[in-house]
């Protein structure tokens, strides 16, 4: 029971922070404020981050709680490649209406400079369990190649995930992510598929 108390204290925590990251900006938003928002204590807060900074690797948590979410609307019916499509498409519109461009970027950016845990590359994350999940039971049921193993499209997939939410950083937002991977992904995603 203390366990799922201290879940759900950080769990506060981490959504009041994104909150307002996303509505005043990362800069403008103090550990004040956070604590405030998310009805926790000082101590509370400083017993799970050091600072505002370490915030900045909970986004993966943030996305995880998604996919936790999605994985429960997901049709059984659906095949592989269906199921990965909508799961793109909910995470990147989650994306776009509740994590600004700067905040990805200075994720993406930590990720590439910490000499400690890499957050987004974390096999034991919902997200990757998810993953194996859904390509290990499409090529089971013969809906996607068994040419690469499960482990190999996994990697693939999310790596395509991480490519397009780097370019559109670095485009600055300028367009939607979901729409453009609704285009792109499908295409890139087609090497999975058995050749017909």
């Amino acid at each position: 029971m203390a366990r799922k108390k201290e879940r759900n204290t950080r769990s506060r925590i981490v959504n009041a922070a994104w909150k307002l990251f996303y509505e005043q900006g990362y800069e403008d938003t103090t550990v004040e404020e956070i604590i405030e928002v998310s009805h926790t204590s000082k101590g509370s807060f400083y017993h799970y981050f050091d600072g505002k900074d370490a915030l900045l690797g909970t986004l993966s948590s943030l996305f995880d709680e998604k996919y936790q979410e999605l994985s429960l609307c997901l049709d059984p019916e659906m095949d592989a490649m269906k199921k990965l499509l909508f799961l793109n498409g909910q995470l990147f519109a989650m994306i776009e209406n509740s994590v600004s461009v700067d905040l990805l970027a200075r994720l993406l950016s930590t990720q590439l400079v910490t000499n400690g845990e890499k957050h987004l590359l974390d096999r034991n994350r919902i997200y990757y369990k998810l993953l194996r999940k859904i390509i290990g039971e499409g090529v089971e049921k013969g809906e996607l190649s068994g040419e690469a193993s499960v482990s190999e499209m996994v990697k693939l997939y999310a790596m395509s995930e991480r490519a397009l939410m780097y370019d559109w950083c670095l485009c600055g937002g300028e367009y939607s992510l979901r729409q453009y991977s609704a285009r792109i992904l499908p295409s890139f995603l087609s090497s999975f598929l058995p050749d017909a």
